[in-house]
């Protein structure tokens, strides 16, 4: 008997120093585990920072995300800015000229200038003649947003309907014209004749506007509703500018 508890004793300290020694080993490489698992974890979250982290700063503590949308905001502020003050400058020039008639009138003006220009070009110059083409196109687009949405429903509110469809009528013509010149290319030996019969038939047109329609219609005009007619021809001439 006396024997047997060394042997005992011995042995479960063997089997303790055994245990402790799993557990530490077991500790230890648990550690190492979540150790590895939380650092994956980091890196895991780190790429969907970059890949997602709008607005976060970089190292360097400068947002970069946030200078290129600013610079793209500032950009664009300045190009409507601009684009404002060209509409601004235009419609400014016109409105110089006085009431809404004259301005029309200033407008027609400037329309035959243009096809003047073209008719002084030759087949050579196929640049020249595209660019005066898109040129007077804006122009007239221009022109007759005012008088369609602003004189022309004015006539008609004065009994002056027939005039008023006729020439929104003429108006139709005028984007045949427009249309035929583009589709026919500016390099055709027919290309200036249909500048010439183009040129004809929208100076009649303007005539009759500066001649007899808008004459007879302003005569009868109060000095408030005149300058209502002049401010809406300016505002519509500002964005279509």
């Amino acid at each position: 008997m006396a024997t047997r508890s060394p042997s005992r004793t011995t042995s479960r300290s063997s089997n303790s120093s055994s245990s402790r020694a799993k557990s530490a080993s077991s500790t230890g490489s648990n550690g190492n585990s979540n150790t590895q698992s939380r650092r994956t974890v980091a890196k895991s979250d780190e790429r969907e920072q970059s890949a997602f982290a709008f607005g976060r700063k970089s190292n360097s503590g400068r947002d970069s995300n946030g200078a290129f949308f600013g610079t793209l905001l500032a950009g664009a502020a300045i190009g409507l800015a601009a684009n404002y003050g060209r509409k601004l400058l235009m419609q400014g020039l016109e409105a110089q000229a006085g009431d809404w008639d004259e301005i029309l009138a200033t407008e027609h003006d400037a329309a035959l200038a243009i096809f003047d220009r073209m008719l002084a070009t030759d087949s050579t110059q196929t640049f020249k003649r595209k660019m005066l083409l898109m040129k007077l196109t804006h122009a007239l687009d221009k022109h007759a947003h005012q008088e369609e949405m602003v004189v022309y429903p004015a006539l008609r509110q004065a009994n002056e309907r027939h005039d008023a469809d006729l020439l929104e009528t003429e108006h139709g013509e005028v984007k045949t014209y427009l249309y035929a010149l583009d589709q026919m290319g500016a390099d055709s030996p027919l290309w200036l004749d249909k500048v010439r019969e183009f040129r004809s038939f929208i100076s009649k047109h303007m005539h009759m506007e500066e001649e007899q329609v808008f004459p007879r219609f302003k005569q009868d005009l109060t000095e408030e509703q005149n300058d209502k007619i002049t401010s809406l021809v300016n505002r519509d001439g500002f964005w279509m500018a």
